[in-house]
């Protein structure tokens, strides 16, 4: 046993390794120890001495002799000896191995190899396609539409086609903000901004088509492969991924089961799980399913905003859509909150509805905008009030509350205008539109003009017996001093009459009346010299009928409209009496071509039979010429004249006109030019007269506002007197028919 050498216990053979040392070629830098020697030699030096055995075999005694471990560090710099000669001779590498050394096994050379049959390809064989349950793209193959000069689509997509594709090119084409940039602007970092806002917009539009899966590969450049050289103008392209198509997976509609006609408002909500999911069908299926509600009985109804849930896993999204019918009613009595004003009485005779009869929301708006009509409130507010619940399976009654604002009531007007026709003119009235409630209105009105002179008083009585039916009772004194006759008139007429109005217009129109005129005329001076006047007494019947199948009252585009006026008349005059019917058919037709040609014609006949031209008070003989009748002639110039050529009127009547309505681009759509040709003629008989027909053409203008087109017509006479105007111009509110 060798003592302890506890003085050594502290010496390191190993020093840190650093780069310097690492990069020293010395025999006796210590660094060269290698690791595994370092690290037995600290072993050593850590362990007590007595461990050492200087009896240890040769092998250890060779590796580690008992000089390094008497005097470690004497031995560590004596480093290794590489002097010994080697046993092994190293091999030439070009000279090979004729028998390697301690393998036993044959080379594969002396292997003999039995002969084998080869094997047969089998002709059954079939491969499967892997369906990985996903899209198949082909980016190199995709088609595309090109939107614009910088805007490109792109639709890689193969299967499953992308079914939407259409309406969703067409709508982002609307929505797109890269098509609002002009040529100039659009560089590459406007082009790279609006490309950001237009990939969401398209990564939106498809959630709305049910792709909640789908990829919008965006990419912009100004040079295309193959070219040499970038284009003037960068182009952003989109790549459209859409993905599979979910589906509806399942359809909760909350409490709608509750409601009695529960399968019947299920139908109007045509939305069914393993349908296609879209936002747009989801919107209109909830609007339609609000709608039955509201017209079935269901006024206090509730639906919440829907809401979907969308499965991944399933390609799938559940509906839910919380539908709280609250009970179905029918209507009650017509409540009002300012009953000396608008009575409740008065507005059930402006409903459309009667009591006991469903609920409907439409026919509650309607009468709000019939009070509307009235033009006596501000506004006004129509609101159903439960009156009696609902009791198993009899309805409740709700009552119609009308809150009502009084709106001004008292109107002064006036007009000034000149026409070639008529002259100077100057109209003012002063109207109170309920001094006899309700809706009883007093109306005076005055006339001053080159032409006509009247003072007048009016009295209507709206909405009286139904909804929209008029009583009107109009006293008047009038001169009116024109080219076909000088006439001195006192006048009273009562017209009980159901009539279309700017905001309801009629399929059907009617009226009849009574008329009581007296009336002293004469034909016009001849060389300054008047005639003699004659005085006529009229009592007549007058009846109208209107059919009106057009889409406008003031500027139809389609349809038609056919109407007749009958007046049975008794004439007293130098005390002989006189009986005759005065009737006229009218009719006109419009047909839209496209959305900016309207072609529009009309024609209409007249005829008094039973009673001579002279029995017959000027006033109430035919006439033709002017704007509403044939353009290029003066108004009331067209017909039978007397030996200086001013027109005596007749009795009958025709009239032709045939015009185009071309709208053009001016104020945005608002300005439309009318080419027009006119025809017509008046004769002393009964029977209309196509021989002395005269022709007018012309071309107009028409500015389309909110009430209806501002007319001006400029027409010239192609077949005229020798005292007919070569140009004349016409302006009003409305088209000429």
């Amino acid at each position: 046993m060798q003592p302890h050498r506890a003085a050594n216990a502290t010496a390191n053979p190993c020093p840190p390794r650093t780069a310097a040392s690492a990069n020293t070629s010395s025999p006796t830098d210590r660094s060269l120890l290698t690791p595994a020697l370092c690290a037995a030699a600290l072993a050593l030096a850590a362990t007590p001495l007595a461990a050492q055995d200087p009896e240890a075999p040769a092998s250890l005694e060779e590796l580690i002799p008992d000089s390094a471990v008497e005097n470690p560090d004497e031995w560590a710099s004596k480093g290794a000896d590489t002097s010994q000669p080697s046993d092994v001779t190293a091999p030439d590498p070009e000279t090979p191995i004729a028998e390697p050394p301690g393998l036993d096994l044959a080379w594969p050379d002396d292997i003999a190899i039995e002969g084998f049959e080869p094997l047969e390809p089998e002709e059954d064989i079939e491969f499967a396609d892997l369906d990985l349950g996903q899209s198949q793209v082909a980016l190199e193959e995709a088609e595309t539409e090109r939107l614009a000069d910088n805007l490109v689509l792109g639709f890689p997509q193969t299967e499953p086609p992308f079914s939407e594709r259409g309406d969703f090119v067409e709508r982002y084409e609307a929505l797109s903000t890269i098509e609002e940039l002009e040529d100039e602007d659009a560089n590459v970092a406007q082009l790279a901004a609006r490309a950001r806002e237009d990939e969401e917009l398209l990564g939106n539009l498809l959630r709305v088509y049910g792709y909640y899966d789908g990829q919008v590969l965006r990419s912009i450049g100004s040079i295309q492969a193959g070219d040499d050289a970038a284009e003037a103008q960068p182009t952003v392209r989109f790549d459209i991924i859409p993905g599979d198509r979910y589906k509806v997976g399942t359809v909760n509609l909350g409490n709608l089961s509750a409601a009695p006609d529960y399968e019947a408002l299920r139908e109007t909500f045509g939305i069914y799980p393993g349908d296609f999911l879209q936002s747009d069908t989801i919107l209109q299926e909830q609007f339609d399913l609000d709608r039955a509600l509201g017209e079935t009985g269901y006024p206090f109804a509730a639906i919440d905003e829907p809401q979907l849930l969308i499965d991944h896993e399933r390609v799938e999204g559940d509906l839910t859509l919380n539908v709280e019918p609250n009970g179905k009613y029918v209507f009650g009595k017509v409540t009002s909150s300012d009953p000396r004003f608008l009575s409740g009485r008065h507005l059930s005779t402006i409903a459309r509805f009667e009591p006991g009869e469903t609920y409907q929301r439409s026919l509650s708006m309607d009468l709000r905008r019939a009070v509307t009509a009235t033009g006596l409130v501000s506004s006004v507010s129509v609101t159903p009030r439960e009156v009696t619940p609902p009791q198993g399976d009899q309805p409740g009654v709700v009552a119609m509350d009308v809150d009502i604002s009084r709106a001004k009531l008292r109107t002064i007007a006036g007009a000034i205008g000149y026409g070639s026709e008529e002259g100077f003119r100057l109209q003012a009235s002063w109207e109170h539109r309920n001094l006899f409630p309700p809706e009883g209105a007093l109306r005076l009105r005055g006339i001053v003009g080159t032409q006509e002179q009247l003072a007048g008083v009016t009295f209507r009585k709206n909405n009286f017996g139904g909804r929209d039916r008029v009583l009107t009772v109009d006293a008047y004194a009038n001169t009116i001093d024109s080219p076909a006759f000088d006439a001195r008139t006192v006048a009273l007429v009562g017209i009980y009459e159901r009539k279309s109005t700017l905001l309801f217009q009629k399929e059907i129109s009617w009226s009849g009346g009574l008329e009581l005129v007296a009336t002293q005329e004469r034909p016009p001076d001849i060389d300054g010299v008047s005639q003699p006047r004659q005085t006529y007494f009229v009592a007549a019947l007058p009846g109208t009928i209107l059919l009106d199948q057009t889409d406008d009252l003031l500027d139809p585009t389609r349809g038609f409209r056919l109407g007749a006026r009958l007046s049975p008349e008794a004439s007293t005059t130098n005390s002989v009496e006189s009986f005759y019917l005065r009737s006229q058919v009218d009719g006109s037709y419009y047909q839209s071509l496209g959305d900016k040609l309207v072609l529009a014609g009309r024609a209409t006949f007249g005829s008094i039979p039973g009673a001579d031209l002279l029995d017959i008070a000027p006033s109430r003989r035919f006439y033709a010429g002017g704007g509403g009748s044939v353009r290029g002639y003066g108004y009331r110039k067209i017909g039978p004249s007397d030996e200086l050529g001013e027109p005596t009127g007749g009795r009958s009547l025709v009239e032709l006109a045939v015009e185009a309505r071309i709208r053009t681009g001016f104020f945005d759509g608002a300005v439309s030019v009318v080419p027009f040709v006119d025809a017509g003629s008046v004769g002393p008989g009964p029977t209309p007269n196509f021989e002395e027909i005269k022709i007018g053409a012309g071309v107009g203008l028409r500015y389309h506002t909110g009430f209806g087109p501002l007319r001006v017509d400029v027409g010239v006479p192609l077949t005229p007197d020798e005292d007919d105007a070569p140009v004349a111009v016409y302006v009003s509110l409305g088209q000429a028919f």
